[in-house]
């Protein structure tokens, strides 16, 4: 039986849980450029195995938010983290070995770590009152400092222990979060399981509105923010104008994404003070000016520093506001399901970036224009497609006041 802990504590624990799993999930990331030198792979080869665990990670999500609506944040954080263990001991495996085939079948299985936030969203929730959810989320998107410690510490692990020791250690490490889990994680009081079949749950939370315009938003900010923080590595290594090694460039990809992890309760925090509309809107214009400045290659060091760092800011504050605006609106009883389809959507935004760029690099003039004007023209087409288009509260709740009201 799970030792109880309060609101405080479950929250700081499974912030925990979520950065040892995006740890996992990112821990192929870091070592691309090392494994892309090693057994010769091109520019899109290694664009692919970067985004396979994202793949996985995206659309694994759905059916894990649905299942966290029915079994609850303790089971699903255990089960997730048990998954885990097995994929990031054959990444290792493979990796040393040199065998591409194998090695991406076991990144794209190694996506299961990255459906953790899906359990994390409405385990935080059912803690939390409304009006701190946005504060709550923030704290738990944190968690996704995972890619950070990844970036950081993955490259000097592997130069320090190998390559094969430094993915044991991390499976431990899952397996001791497990643990941790079993004993001390407890879902909230309030909580009730969602007994309904998944299919017609996961249609209901499909039809609702505030599902596909969150689907956009978070598409963009957190696909953006994966897409670099897994990417950058190599972008990094590829432009001659940074020359970094290895560990150099986790180093720097670390730093982009503790600034997005910092960024995000603030992003969750301000939209407990004003309308998450605006923090949103306020990430799409800043995502596209400097995703602008990052296409013309600023120098190293402080130039880039905080050309990168302001982007990702703007992407951390953004995957804050997203949430808490889901959490607003969605039904308190559609929020596994609707989060799942969310999350699934902004890991589907960070799949296909790697991918663009990858295909895109120009190779004679050493640059990624192509991939990053894109970035920019889809920050300012959803800027002006939520500015006008997505009410900034639900349409449904207003009609019902203003009904009441005109009744009394």
């Amino acid at each position: 039986m799970a030792t109880k802990l309060g609101q405080t504590g479950n929250l700081a624990l499974a912030t925990f849980v979520s950065m040892v799993n995006f740890w996992a999930w990112n821990v192929i990331g870091p070592m691309s450029s090392k494994l892309s030198d090693e057994m010769g792979l091109t520019a899109s080869q290694s664009a692919v195995l970067v985004a396979m665990p994202v793949l996985v990670g995206s659309l694994g999500r759905i059916p894990v938010g649905a299942l966290t609506d029915k079994f609850g944040g303790r089971v699903m954080f255990l089960a997730v983290s048990l998954a885990s263990i097995i994929p990031v001991l054959a990444v290792g495996i493979f990796g040393n070995a040199n065998q591409y085939v194998p090695l991406l079948a076991s990144a794209f299985l190694l996506g299961i770590a990255g459906t953790v936030f899906t359990v994390g969203i409405p385990f935080v929730n059912s803690w939390y009152p409304p009006e701190r959810r946005g504060f709550a989320t923030g704290v738990f998107g944190a968690g996704m400092v995972g890619t950070a410690v990844s970036a950081f510490f993955t490259p000097r692990f592997v130069n320090i222990f190998g390559h094969i020791q430094t993915h044991v250690i991390l499976a431990v490490l899952l397996a001791v979060t497990a643990v941790l889990v079993y004993f001390f994680l407890s879902d909230a009081p309030v909580w009730q399981p969602q007994t309904d079949p998944f299919f017609p749950k996961l249609w209901a939370a499909a039809k609702l509105p505030v599902t596909w315009n969150m689907c956009v938003l978070y598409g963009v900010v957190f696909g953006g923010f994966v897409a670099f923080s897994t990417y950058l590595p190599t972008y990094i290594k590829t432009i001659d104008l940074y020359d970094f090694d290895a560990i150099q460039a986790g180093t720097r990809t670390a730093a982009f994404a503790l600034a997005a992890v910092v960024a995000r309760p603030l992003g969750g925090m301000l939209s407990d003070k004003i309308q998450p509309k605006i923090v949103v809107l306020g990430s799409l214009a800043g995502t596209a000016v400097m995703a602008a400045l990052v296409n013309i290659q600023p120098a190293p060091e402080l130039q880039a520093g905080l050309v990168f760092g302001g982007l990702a800011f703007f992407l951390g504050i953004g995957t804050g506001g997203v949430f808490a605006w889901l959490s607003r609106l969605t039904p308190a009883n559609r929020v596994g399901s609707v989060t799942g389809l969310v999350s699934a959507a902004g890991g589907l935004g960070g799949y296909f970036p790697p991918l663009v760029m990858g295909a895109t690099y120009n190779a004679a003039g050493n640059n990624y224009h192509v991939g990053l004007i894109l970035l920019v023209i889809t920050a300012a087409v959803v800027f002006v497609y939520t500015f006008f288009l997505v009410p900034a509260t639900d349409p449904t709740k207003r009609v019902s006041r203003d009904r009441k009201a005109i009744n009394s």
